[in-house]
């Protein structure tokens, strides 16, 4: 019986079915042998994903003894036990500590990355050292003298940590897999401990020197094969001879070492590829650059373009939602059909897009990257806990975690539904009661004016308010055993609730929770490895950790498959999209490497990141060759526009350059394809009916609309009046911010607070101009204080108010010696005659003069209203002074006005003085009465910014009046509304 033939190089090309297509060869070379011969064999695959596409294969042919299928990743060799493997945490953590020593005497090396960021770039380098078998001796021949000093800091302290790192017994998985490597090429080549069946490694590329190694030794075997995935059998030698360091970004460049070494590989099998003319396209399309000179000598000898392209369809949306809108449809059409399709993307953003996009359809492909655990429901609940630490709780961060579907799901107090309510209640308190940021004390002042459920809730959250506040101000470096546990005992807290457990609660529970768990136990299992973290360094480690796990997600579309690009070598049947072919989107942007510059990697016989370009471009090659590919792309992004991918630019230029091989005419037909696909996206987006636009409302509610309207609300009635029918008439207010900031109303309002209490303590004109002046700083600083809980704020308002003390004491000073203030922020009213109808004021201040007349004062924090303002719209100061005059406020009287003035708390703290006459404040009185009359009466609409000072002027209900629907150019739709008799 003839021995089966396993030895050498061989390699299958691109689009063809890699997994299958090797089965099918592997049971072609095996038949003739017994059942038996096949479980002498073991076979090596590249990742557990291209393991479980053979197993799948040989399912398919029936019942069979199988081959050992084994990842290439994981070998063992004689004497590889007497060294246990260290967990990659651990070794991550002590290389933290190493990073974070280093911070501490040198922080600008650091360039704005976290300890946690700089350990897995420094972890990832080592790891390369390891499989390329590089030892601290490699960093010694690096020459520093043309490089800036920052790459020299950098490689001294690189030194220190790869004689930590890389010196003593194989500890790590990279330099176990290049020590097992390198023993069993030793043994086998001199026929010592060879296996005892036939070897063979499927799908590796041989990018990691380790691997490499192995793949030549299993190569020159008695029994021994490697087949290559997506090997270009079109490429001619000259262009492999030179494929070196220069050429890493080639998708061929990882097989030349290979190549020199063993020779050009045979065909596995004899089956073509689906589409062997456009393999040839590619291939002549990627070659190293420059290609110009190739594309005109070669391009010529290529078949007719229209053939070969026929499967190729190019679609080119305008930005990526519309991008994710068409492949969904693409998806959701395969699925209708009951045909296998495959998206292959680089970009999670799209992939979520292309996800929300089939939910419409209840659609949910196989996907096997599955979710990023700090994106799960359980991984943002321990992320916004973690943002706690070193940070005031926010409005918005509390009911962040009081309304998360985890939060007090272990109480048997609390009820989800009464939970939720509380935290709505809770919400609108604060958001018009604040504080800006709550404890424990307003929390308990809250609860105790409720019911006993409240009052119940409210005492749980405020002990945990009263655990979280000092965590809140602890910025120092800790160990990371202490932030881990102060973490996982808030997290437990929170989702137990009020007299619950944690085991109770939906924490730890169903897959998500088991594998967050085992992720948290696994850090605090090695947090004693790690250095003390400051809370941002902490967020970062905790963020970096969840993102290294994955949550499976199960797909009940089974023809539908979403797939990374190093997945594209096992995807060979079906519709394949190459989505997302932009630079930066696939090929990715590469990042930078905060160690060693691109000329110290090369130095130090690393290999250079433009590697990880070149695998990249070995995907997109393999996927291409399949017989139906689409391929997509969004012309602009959120910011600009993108620039095509360097594979699609290539193709599209190859092409738009061989009229005579009907490139350009095969190119359109391309582009023509995904012009169809992109009609039939945006007709499924548009209506089944055209909406018509809104009309410019004026509505008429019935009379009297409102019988009361204070002063600061006529400029609104004249500029904008269907905010004060919205305001008045429907009593609709916007609800303050979730997250308070210290803008410009605050400050109008803090200010105002501050010359209040002043005038509170009745200043005496005889006092000293010092002793007013320390007076106003006093309240200044009080006020701010209990106002104002941002420090930046708090300290910048404070000075400016101090650079301004001098001309506001000099201006009071003198005010106090004309009269006295008798009206502060005290309400006044007067009724209109013959209307039932009330106009009220609450005046900054009006003072007393000692000849009876009296001056009305406003506070302004910014610039105070010109004449002609005043004579358009800003008509409360002169309203007021007709309030005055009719007996309007009762600490007064009806009195003469000798002026109205602005009072700046700003800019210089000016005094500005404004035109006042009897006979301008009796015709803005008339011009009053007349336009609330006309509103009164029903005879005028409250249209909608009738007269807005600015085109750019936004109003807090332009989206109930559906502004942008339509202009200010366009009439006013007068409409009565409400029960009109």
């Amino acid at each position: 019986m003839a021995e089966p033939v396993f030895r050498g190089l061989y390699a299958l090309p691109p689009g063809i079915d890699f997994a299958h297509e090797f089965v099918a060869g592997f049971l072609d070379r095996m038949a003739g042998q017994p059942p038996e011969a096949m479980a002498r064999v073991t076979i090596y695959g590249n990742a557990s994903r291209t393991l479980a596409e053979l197993q799948c294969a040989f399912d398919l042919r029936g019942p069979l003894l199988l081959p050992r299928l084994l990842p290439v990743t994981n070998l063992e060799a004689p004497g590889m036990l007497d060294h246990a493997e260290a967990s990659p945490l651990a070794r991550r953590l002590q290389l933290a500590r190493l990073v974070a020593g280093l911070l501490k005497t040198r922080p600008d090396l650091a360039s704005g990355h976290s300890i946690a960021a700089l350990a897995r770039s420094l972890s990832t380098l080592m790891h390369e050292m390891q499989t390329e078998g590089l030892g601290p001796d490699a960093l010694e021949g690096i020459d520093t003298g043309d490089h800036a000093r920052h790459w020299q800091n950098a490689l001294g302290f690189l030194r220190i940590a790869a004689r930590f790192h890389l010196e003593g017994p194989p500890t790590d998985r990279a330099a176990r897999q290049r020590l097992a490597s390198q023993i069993l090429c030793e043994d086998w080549s001199k026929g010592q401990n060879l296996p005892d069946g036939p070897v063979i490694i499927v799908g590796s590329t041989g990018s990691h020197g380790a691997t490499r190694l192995f793949m030549e030794a299993v190569a020159q075997l008695p029994e021994g094969a490697v087949v290559l995935p997506g090997f270009d059998f079109d490429q001619p030698q000259t262009v492999w001879d030179g494929l070196d360091h220069r050429t890493e970004d080639h998708p061929q460049a990882r097989f030349a070492p290979l190549i020199r070494k063993l020779g050009r590989p045979a065909r596995w099998t004899d089956t073509p590829p689906p589409a062997p003319a456009r393999n040839r396209l590619v291939s002549l399309a990627l070659r190293p650059a420059p290609v110009t000179d190739q594309w005109i000598a070669e391009g010529p000898r290529l078949p007719d373009l229209i053939a070969p392209t026929q499967g190729l369809t190019l679609i080119e949306a305008d930005q990526p939602g519309q991008e994710a809108e068409v492949i969904a449809l693409i998806l959701r059409d395969a699925a209708e059909r009951h045909a296998s399709a495959t998206l292959v993307a680089a970009d999670g953003n799209l992939i979520r897009r292309v996800n929300a996009a089939l939910d419409r359809w209840r659609l949910c492909p196989d996907e096997s990257a599955g979710q990023p655990l700090s994106l799960t429901g359980h991984g943002l609940f321990l992320r916004h806990i973690a943002a706690l630490f070193g940070e005031a709780l926010s409005i918005d961060r509390l009911l962040i975690l009081l309304k998360h579907p985890l939060g007090l799901t272990g109480s048997p107090l609390v009820g989800a539904n009464d939970a939720r309510r509380l935290a709505r209640d809770l919400e609108l308190e604060l958001r018009r009661n604040g504080p800006a940021f709550p404890d424990g004390e307003c929390l308990r002042t809250w609860g105790s004016k409720g019911d006993a459920l409240r009052k119940t809730w409210a005492e749980w959250l405020a002990d945990g308010l009263d655990r979280i506040t000092p965590l809140a101000q602890d910025r120092a470096p800790r160990p990371l055993s202490d932030r881990l546990r102060d973490l996982i005992a808030l997290a437990e807290g929170i989702a137990a609730g009020p007299g619950g457990n944690a085991a109770a609660s939906k924490l730890w529970q169903d897959h998500v929770g088991s594998l967050l768990q085992s992720t948290m136990d696994h850090l605090a299992e090695h947090a004693g490895h790690g250095p003390d973290l400051g809370p941002q360094d902490f967020c970062a480690l905790l963020m970096d950790e969840l993102q290294q796990q994955s949550v499976r997600v199960e797909g009940d579309a089974h023809y539908l498959h979403i797939r990374g690009p190093r997945e594209a070598r096992i995807v060979g049947q079906g519709i394949v999209i190459l989505s997302g072919l932009n630079e930066g989107g696939w090929p990715q942007q590469l990042k930078p490497d905060p160690w060693l510059s691109r000329q110290m990697r090369l130095a130090a016989g690393l290999p250079l990141p433009e590697r990880l370009i070149g695998l990249a471009a070995h995907d997109f090659q393999q996927a291409m060759g399949v017989e139906r590919v689409i391929l997509t792309r969004a012309r602009r992004d959120a910011e600009a526009e993108t620039i095509p991918s360097r594979w699609l630019n290539r193709l599209t230029n190859l092409m738009s350059g061989l009229p005579e091989r009907s490139g350009p005419q095969a190119l359109a037909a391309m582009r023509a394809r995904g012009d169809a696909w992109l009609a039939l996206a945006e007709a499924v987006a548009r209506p089944a009916s055209p909406v018509p636009p809104a009309a410019r409302p004026a509505p008429i509610p019935p009379a009297p609309p409102f019988r009361e309207l204070p002063v600061t609300d006529v400029s609104l009635l004249i500029r904008d009046p269907y905010a004060v029918y919205a305001k008045r008439v429907l009593g609709l207010r916007p609800l303050p911010a979730l997250r308070p900031e210290p803008d410009a109303a605050l400050r109008g309002q803090t200010l105002h607070s501050i010359v209040e209490a002043l005038l509170g303590t009745k200043p005496d004109p005889g006092m000293g101009h010092e002793a007013l002046k320390a007076r106003f700083l006093a309240i200044t600083a009080k006020v701010l204080a209990q106002q104002v809980p941002w420090p930046a704020a708090r300290a910048f308002w404070a000075a400016r108010m101090e650079r301004i003390a001098d001309r506001i004491v000099a201006d009071e000073l003198a005010r106090l010696s004309e009269g006295r203030p008798v009206v502060v922020e005290k309400r006044g009213k007067v009724a209109l005659a013959g209307m039932d109808f009330t106009l009220t004021a609450k005046p900054d201040r009006i003072d007393l003069l000692h000849d009876g007349q009296v001056v009305i004062y406003d506070y302004k924090s910014g610039t105070p209203p010109s004449d002609k303002q005043i004579a358009a719209f800003e008509k409360q100061l002169i309203l007021e002074a007709a309030m005055v005059r009719r007996g309007g406020f009762d600490a007064i009287g009806p009195a003469e006005v000798a002026g109205i003035r602005y009072i700046q708390l700003g800019g210089e703290g000016d005094t500005h003085d404004r035109d006042y006459s009897t006979d301008l404040e009796a015709e803005n009185w008339d011009g009053f009465v007349r336009l609330v009359a006309a509103y009164l009466s029903g005879e005028t609409g409250f249209t909608s910014m009738r007269a807005p000072e600015q085109t750019s002027y936004a109003g807090d209900y332009d989206h109930l009046a559906r502004f942008g629907e339509w202009s200010l150019a366009d009439a006013p739709h007068v409409q009565k509304v409400g029960a009109h008799e």
